[in-house]
């Protein structure tokens, strides 16, 4: 796993289908771009989501999420969604997140993520050697 501990950026553009008639992003797809950049931060640590469930049989699945939206984004705008690790327990993960447009906060984000077993779907410890590696990347906040 690669040591950023750095807050990551994941650059999105808003197009018509992320929209409703006005133009103004639809509340749910702030949901796809907390998760993409999610999945993007764990694959900018060395890990895909195939490679956890193919070397750790581990899958990560929102648990909870605490969404404070300030202000609309609209079409065509670019976006940076970022995502930063919190908190690393033995069966979850806490991310803070924040899509902003030019410097600008629209939205901000509090996300839990539950390990899973990947055959099974039932609740699991994050194993011994990933936590480790994991915990190494919480910032604190």
């Amino acid at each position: 796993m690669t040591a950023l501990q750095t807050p990551f950026s994941l650059p999105v553009r808003v197009y018509w289908e992320d929209t409703d008639a006005g133009g103004v992003v639809y509340h749910a797809r702030y949901v796809a771009f907390l998760e993409r950049a999610r999945s993007e931060w764990v694959r900018a640590h060395g890990y895909g989501q195939e490679q956890l469930r193919d070397l750790h049989g581990l899958l990560f699945a929102v648990r909870d999420m605490r969404l404070d939206f300030r202000k609309p984004a609209r079409l065509d705008d670019a976006l940076q969604v970022s995502a930063v690790l919190r908190e690393c327990r033995r069966a979850s993960l806490v991310f803070e997140q924040a899509v902003e447009r030019d410097g600008e906060r629209l939205l901000d984000a509090r996300v839990r993520v539950a390990a899973l077993d990947a055959g099974g779907f039932r609740p699991r410890g994050i194993p011994e050697a990933l936590y480790r590696e994991l915990a190494a990347q919480v910032l604190p906040g």
